[in-house]
């Protein structure tokens, strides 16, 4: 099936509407993984000049991102949460490697929290994941990667806390 953008945003509007919490975003990362195997909606939005992170839809009401992310090279995150959002990272290309945090010690403003690792797996072409709030991650990479990732909300204007592995 071929996708577009203007489609695939409003049924994410749809969905986020109908179902706002975990069981709206799980039908969203389901239609994602749709997406995430349309080769035409992929060239459309991916080329050598797509950037680390270009939004491709913000949704006026909702205030949910599209985005498309091309990483080049290895490239290593910290543990983190989105906040008091979430994120469904959807693999386009290459492999990312995903860890989930367990909390041992909130974060402060002054002192970043302490995590402890509990589980590693991999994303890879076609795979969609949900991060809830509070859902603690850190991707890696080994090489470059393209992926499709959704917001609850414009991460950039999102303050986060910082943690720590244990």
């Amino acid at each position: 099936m071929i996708h577009t953008l203007e489609q695939f945003a409003a049924q994410c509007r749809d969905i986020l509407k109908a179902e706002p919490g975990p069981s709206g975003r799980d039908k969203v990362c389901a239609l994602l993984r749709d997406v995430l195997m349309d080769d035409q909606f992929v060239a459309r939005h991916f080329d050598e000049r797509t950037p680390d992170r270009k939004i491709l839809y913000e949704d006026p009401e909702l205030g949910f991102c599209i985005l498309a992310h091309y990483y080049k090279g290895a490239k290593e995150s910290p543990p983190h949460d989105h906040g008091p959002s979430w994120a469904i990272y959807g693999q386009v290309r290459g492999e990312t490697e995903m860890s989930d945090y367990e909390l041992l010690e909130p974060a402060t403003d002054d002192k970043p929290g302490k995590v402890r690792k509990t589980r590693t797996y991999k994303l890879t072409p076609g795979v969609a994941h949900v991060y809830n709030e509070g859902e603690l991650h850190s991707p890696r990479r080994t090489d470059s990667t393209q992926l499709i990732r959704i917001e609850g909300v414009n991460m950039e204007k999102v303050r986060r806390l910082k943690y720590q592995a244990v």
